[in-house]
């Protein structure tokens, strides 16, 4: 029997000009941006054209013509859905992994590129063990990792070496920033060994620009098996200090799938970092916050910084740096048949036009308990698939802030203007983002 719940979110269907729109203003810009990796030629043509900005008025459009409830798109011989309302956010990703697994057709098109057996495309029976063996690394709901000090170590470090050569060229970009993050990346999760190791990470991103194809693009086996005999020497040597010792301890055989998935993600991370330290630079009042957050603090030790991981979430929640979170039915439900494919544009929910904070940078909504009513905020998703290396990164980007502004300023040298007294730009080209030092 179907319950009342059910009828309350049975879809309602939308016309063709409703599906082409969709497509041609939501989903279309976003893969051309660069779902896996980001192409820095695309990201700067939808900062320019600032294309979220007309999706979020679009599906808010779509949502008031059908009252919140999903809407079926007219996809042929597929069966697709879009939640337009904050509780069906909520309720999809609280039903993970069954009835709405996290696992796609999509993302086991592209995520098998150069990670087939990782958790997040793991069918019911093999994910439970990945999935514990991912958290037993990383630690979800830590704020500080057992292995904090280390890894603070490290990022004042490599922050000591960004801030010399930023003194020298009297400039910041995104290349620049970008050259040190996975520096420290490499060393976080495979040690100091794997610091230099950018052959490493070059073979990843060049099997993440494949999976941006996703089906359309024949996988690369013989690049993808040299990249596993590389990273899986530098796991076999479990450095001290680094994740690399704590996956030797937990075991698991598939773990450099699990391990490429989590340097995948740590590209997302540093964009967050390099955009929030711009917000800051534009932000004065946030940044003397965040600096008296930083008093007395030994920042070659863990800290936790709680102001500056406010920061950063408020940052992805400004621009997403996952856009679509995609769920596949597996069973029927209310959206439709078994294999129904469910989106959720985050930026429509992050931007909402009824949030009175939705264009501004907003910190405080992290601390004071906002967010945390809003079921549709989802930074690093929610519910049981939540991102488990969450608070691993909030950790590394919030350091890595502290060590690169208690002493130092900046301010734009190129880009959209980011201000406190006019609405921030819905889509951020952070390749394209200058900062000097003042």
């Amino acid at each position: 029997m179907t319950s009342t719940r059910e009828h309350r979110t049975r879809p309602e269907t939308a016309s063709v000009a409703e599906t082409l729109r969709v497509a041609l203003e939501v989903a279309l810009p976003t893969l051309a941006g660069g779902v896996i990796k980001r192409r820095p030629a695309a990201m700067a043509l939808a900062g320019k054209l600032q294309f979220d900005r007309s999706a979020v008025r679009l599906l808010r459009r779509l949502r008031e013509r059908h009252y919140g409830r999903p809407l079926k798109l007219r996809v042929p011989g597929r069966s697709v859905e879009l939640a337009l309302s904050g509780a069906d956010v909520k309720r999809l990703l609280a039903g993970a992994p069954t009835p709405f697994s996290p696992s796609t057709v999509e993302k086991r098109a592209a995520l098998s590129h150069f990670q087939p057996h990782g958790v997040l495309i793991s069918d019911a029976v093999d994910r439970p063990a990945r999935r514990r063996f991912t958290e037993a690394v990383l630690q979800p709901g830590r704020p500080l990792h057992e292995l904090a000090a280390p890894f603070a170590r490290a990022v004042a470090e490599e922050a000591a070496v960004l801030l010399s050569e930023v003194t020298h060229s009297g400039e910041l970009d995104w290349d620049t920033f970008n050259v040190t993050w996975w520096r420290l990346v490499r060393r976080i999760v495979l040690g100091a060994g794997a610091r230099d190791d950018t052959t490493l990470t070059d073979q990843l991103e060049r099997l993440r620009l494949d999976a941006n194809w996703a089906y359309a693009h024949p996988k690369r086996k013989q690049l993808r098996e040299e990249f596993r005999r590389r990273l899986t020497g530098h796991l076999d040597r479990a450095e001290a200090g680094s994740l690399a010792a704590a996956i030797a301890s937990a075991g698991e055989d598939t773990a450099p799938d699990q391990v490429a998935h989590w340097l995948f993600a740590f590209d997302a991370a540093g964009m967050a970092t390099y955009r929030t330290l711009a917000l800051l630079a534009s932000h004065p009042a946030a940044l003397d916050r965040a600096r008296a957050d930083l008093d007395g603090a030994d920042l070659a030790e863990p800290n936790q910084l709680s102001y500056l991981r406010a920061c950063v979430l408020d940052a992805v929640r400004l621009w997403p740096t996952t856009p679509m979170i995609l769920r596949e039915t597996t069973e029927e439900t209310s959206w439709g048949p078994a294999g129904t494919t469910v989106l959720i544009f985050t930026p429509f929910f992050h931007r909402d036009p009824d949030l009175p904070y939705a264009d501004r940078f907003e910190p405080d909504l992290w601390l004071d308990g906002r967010a945390a009513e809003n079921p549709a905020l989802v930074p690093f998703s929610a519910g049981p698939a939540i991102c488990p290396g969450r608070d691993l990164v909030q950790f590394c980007a919030s350091t890595m802030l502290a060590n690169l502004l208690r002493d130092h300023g900046y301010e734009q040298a190129s880009g959209p203007v980011l201000s406190p007294e006019r609405p921030l730009p819905a889509t951020l080209d952070n390749f394209h983002l200058k900062l000097k030092p003042v």
